[in-house]
This record gives C-alpha cells, structure tokens and sequence, in this order.
C-alpha cells in the first residue's frame, strides 16, 4: 500500500540564506518532497494565535538541490496549521524568550498535528541544561551568576570553558586558561549581555582530537561526524572552520546513546543531536540540530529517510 501523502509546514530560518550542501532542514524538505509530501514554508514571525486557533502566514514552496535556484515559494498566504499534518520546529537558536513563544503556541496544535521536535520537549530541554539530568555523562560543570562560585570553580579545575547558557553556534563561547587575566573582564561582560547564569565547564583538552556531533533518531544512535577545531580556535563548530572528519562510535559514546535514548523516545525528541568530547556528553541539541548531510555523504547513508519513517511511524 502507498504511503499517505502528508502536509508538512516547516517553521524555520529564510530559505534564501541556507547552505544547501550542510543545512539539515534543507535535506528534510528534499526527503519529504521525494515521498510525495507537500511542503508549506514560514519563519517564526509569521506564526499567530487567535481566539484558540494558529495561523502561519505560510507560502507552498518546492526545493532543489540547485545553487543559487534552491526553491520556489508560490503567494503565501494564512495556513491553519491544525490542517497540517506534521510541522516542523527548525528555527535555529537563540533559545530566548520568542523562541519560547514558539512552542508555547504551537503546542496548541497537538495530539491532531504531530510537531517535531515535541514542543513542550524543546522547551524543557535546553541543550546545555538538559544534559545536567544525566549524571556521570558530562564533564564538571558549573551554572552560576556568583563571581565567588566561578572563581571557586576555576580554581578547581583552573582550565575552562565558559558560554552563554541559551546561546548557540558557539557564539560568546571562550576558553580560559589558567594563565589568562581576562576572566574578570569576561563575567562584567557576561552580566552585561545576560541576565540568566553562564555555564562553566572544565576545559577538555581531547577537543583537539575533535567534538563529536552524535546524530539520534528516535532515541537511537544512526551516525556520527567528528568536528576537528581550527588552528588557535578552541570551538568545533563547521561554520567557525572545523573541519568534518568521518568517525564511528567508541564504546563509551554507546554507553552516552544507550543512556539518554529511552528518554529522548518518550519525550517525544524525534531528531536530536548530542555533542561528546573526550567520553564527556556536552550537550543535547533539541531545538535544530545539524550535521546530517555531512554524516550522509561520509556514510552513504539517508539520514533524512530514517528521520521521515520515524515521523510516519508516530503518525500511525
């Protein structure tokens, strides 16, 4: 029996500013466009909510892999997204406050709508505070606003890492070694841009030897990507200049999957990514996590498929 065809709307960043050859959402739409699925397109300012029901002023949109002609959006115009059958949670972070708003919206469409990722999921999982329910899984960590308790901390661990805690693409992430006189600096900065706590970890050496991004899907471990960090640069992110190495999975990163997949199933975290230097798991990327064009091209591998047959399989 054929597959039902679906109404996908994906809420997502502009479309004309992707990198169609690493944007993971890209590959998701190419993938449900192969099945037969219609696709809608709309950013986050566009979603509204009114008198209990949610709009997206949303256009029908196909996509290519062509550079520089990678879609074609017809007229946008008001979508009752309870009329869709999946929408897709793709914008990227900042996790703020219209982040937020977001799901709290979109949480109206469900159980008839499936979103993926679980909106209410998203919200109570931020990528680095999430990870702080799974202990012996992530390396020493300090969440504080309290001058005192991070020089307490430094003083520890003397070399670390420390970052916003809802940023994301590794901006405003800096390492500061034992040597260095900026951290006082560093924290007035850090209170002047930002009112929740920074998030201070132990400087991981083995980042040298590469960050790994750990693609799971359903709660199961499909593939990986090692991120090796530039020259002089401590952050493993690809759009900083790390660069993508093929890799497998250690035992230990087994052991990580092994022990988070059961409850990202039944939170209903369909796509996630986690990030693990040195057998430490540093976060748990819920919101739009990347790096599946990447594994797919090292692997041969469908990366997209497996993230589409789970989402039809939760539609059954």
């Amino acid at each position: 029996m054929a597959k039902k065809a679906l109404q996908v709307a994906v809420q997502m960043d502009p479309l004309e500013g992707i990198d169609i050859d690493a944007d993971s959402t890209f590959a998701l739409m190419l993938e449900a466009q192969a099945r037969g699925h219609t696709l809608y397109q709309y950013q986050p300012k566009d979603l509204s909510f009114n008198n209990g029901k949610v709009t997206a002023f949303a256009c029908p949109v196909e996509v290519r892999r062509k550079q520089g002609d990678h879609f074609t959006c017809a007229a946008a115009a008001p979508l009752d997204l309870k009329k869709m059958d999946v929408v897709l949670l793709r914008q990227d972070p900042p996790f703020d406050m219209a982040y937020i708003t977001t799901t709290h919206i979109l949480e109206h469409l469900q159980p008839k709508t499936l979103v993926v990722n679980d909106p209410a999921a998203v919200r109570n999982a931020p990528e680095k505070l999430f990870v702080t329910h799974f202990p012996g899984l992530m390396p020493p960590t300090l969440i504080a606003h309290r001058r005192e308790d991070i020089l307490e901390f430094r003083a520890e661990h003397k070399d670390i890492i420390i970052k916003p805690l809802y940023g994301g693409g590794g901006a405003g992430v800096f390492h500061v070694t034992p040597e260095d006189e900026n951290l006082a600096a560093l924290l007035e900065m850090f209170t002047d841009f930002y009112r929740e706590p920074a998030i201070i970890q132990k400087y991981l050496p083995e980042v040298r030897q590469g960050d790994k991004r750990i693609i799971l899907v359903d709660g199961v471990a499909v593939g990986a990507l090692n991120r090796i960090p530039a020259e002089g640069e401590s952050r493993a992110n690809l759009h900083v200049g790390a660069t993508a190495v093929k890799t497998g999975l250690t035992a230990r990163e087994i052991e990580i999957c092994a022990a988070i997949g059961p409850e990202l199933k039944k939170r209903g975290l369909i796509f996630v990514g986690i990030d693990v230097i040195g057998g430490y798991l540093t976060e748990i990327n819920v919101t739009s996590p990347t790096g599946i064009q990447e594994i797919d091209r090292f692997n041969g591998t469908n990366t997209p498929g497996l993230i589409w047959d789970a989402i039809e399989g939760r539609l059954k």
